[in-house]
């Protein structure tokens, strides 16, 4: 059989069975069960496919990812966040768009502590969408900035998604956390930028409401006790990495350890939360793995087939520059987004790649950061963008057609982003030579 028709077969099998509903990982494993007894001789095929399940889910380089998920979740559940958003409420004056720019600035630094983007968004929905509802803001400048600022939990370390695509694509944890830094600050320097421009220009997109301004003691004291802590937590997770004193898995254990130290300091470490913690800490890394479980057996089924290799040759015929190679691979990524979850197109799409990739001399970790950029966008694309159900949850009466069209100024600003990374690309890869 030719490798482009085996390769049809095989990514239409995936795309039928995500669209008759079934889960991702159940997809995954049911097409390769299905290719080792048709392609891969059977009973042999399924014993090499549990070990290959088996070694997946075992392999230690994914340790960080319920740790990171747990650190979140602890910080979550108990106060921290809320207290730290009333002192960075507390630090804004009347300046334009004000509700929109607090969302920006408490989503960036929410997303340094919890690498769940749909905690972040339902957070930050739950918190501050009813006030900028009752003050009038456009949803442009009120379900937008929510959406956008808690995709950058996807970015900015501590992300679990960054670690996934690392293992997947056999590249360094630490670099990649560490390259992401820049362009997620970069991302909501660019929101803020269009949130004050937007507000400047059309008052009544954010119309301005009167303000009890706090005394300079009362911001520093809020900052003191509320901010300046979780910047501790950052050092633990994203700083020791930097100094090149711990790995990634024993920095996301020191975050843990930072996040119930910080807990239980504040008082908010009850029995209660810290269950609670624990359970969505247990549902969010078994959903994880276990879609990380089809990874290699779906790997090895393309490699057997032929059909990674054939299209690798296929694609390096063609005499184009690198450049237009990857733009390809992001409109690639950007048009799966609009269908699918981000770890089902990491398992879809890196097996080619990364090949590909190797072949023509691109930095992997310069392609990573530019891809997972490209697959925060499809958090945010119509028809199923995740985080859309999410404001649509925190926004039942809100018409689901105006969510999306909130999404489409921070969509644009994610593109332009990507496009200034790849003529820039010391933007993702200047704080990676300092890794050690």
């Amino acid at each position: 059989m030719e490798w482009w028709l085996t390769l049809s077969i095989i990514f239409a099998g995936i795309v039928v069975l995500l669209g008759l509903g079934f889960p991702v990982a159940f997809s995954f494993l049911l097409v390769n069960v299905i290719g080792a007894a048709l392609l891969q001789g059977g009973e042999r095929a399924f014993h090499q496919l549990i070990l290959s399940i088996y070694s997946s889910v075992t392999s230690f380089s994914l340790l960080p990812i319920p740790l990171f998920v747990l650190m979140g979740e602890v910080l979550w559940h108990s106060n921290i966040a809320a207290r730290a958003l009333a002192a960075l409420d507390k630090l804004l004056g009347r300046v334009p768009g004000r509700l929109s720019l607090l969302t920006v600035g408490s989503g960036t630094m929410f997303a340094a502590l919890s690498g769940s983007t749909m905690a972040n968004t339902a957070m930050l929905g739950s918190m501050l969408l009813p006030e900028m509802k009752k003050r009038g803001y456009a949803n442009d400048l009120s379900m937008g900035p929510i959406m956008a600022s808690g995709a950058l939990a996807m970015l900015i370390p501590p992300s679990a998604l960054a670690v996934v695509y690392a293992t997947v694509a056999k590249v360094s944890i630490g670099k990649l956390l560490v390259a992401l830094i820049i362009p997620g600050l970069l991302l909501a320097f660019f929101y803020a930028l269009y949130i004050i421009v937007r507000a400047s220009r059309d008052p009544s997109a954010a119309p301005a409401y009167e303000v009890v301004l706090a005394t300079r003691r009362e911001k520093w004291l809020g900052v003191v006790m509320h901010v300046m802590p979780l910047s501790i937590i950052v050092f633990l997770v994203v700083g020791v990495i930097f100094l090149g004193v711990a790995t990634p898995t024993e920095a996301a254990a020191l975050g843990c350890v930072g996040s119930l130290g910080l807990a239980a300091v504040y008082r908010d470490l009850t029995w209660k939360r810290f269950v609670a913690a624990m359970r969505g800490t247990l549902l969010i890394t078994v959903m994880m793995l276990t879609i990380m479980a089809g990874a290699i057996g779906f790997s090895q089924l393309l490699a057997y087939t032929g059909a990674s290799r054939g299209l690798l040759q296929f694609v390096t015929s063609f005499d184009v520059s690198t450049l237009v190679l990857v733009i390809f691979m992001q409109v690639v990524v950007l048009v799966l987004g609009c269908f699918m979850e981000q770890i089902a197109i990491m398992l879809i799409t890196l097996p080619i790649f990364v090949p590909i990739l190797k072949s023509v001399g691109v930095d992997p970790i310069w392609f990573a950061v530019i891809t997972l950029i490209s697959m925060e966008v499809s958090l945010m694309t119509p028809p199923f963008g995740l985080l859309l159900f999410v404001m649509k949850g925190a926004a039942p009466t809100v018409p689901m057609d105006a969510i999306w069209r909130a999404a489409i100024p921070f969509i644009v600003i994610d593109v332009l982003t990507i496009g200034l990374i790849m003529v820039f690309p010391d933007i993702a890869m200047a704080l990676t030579r300092y890794v050690r």
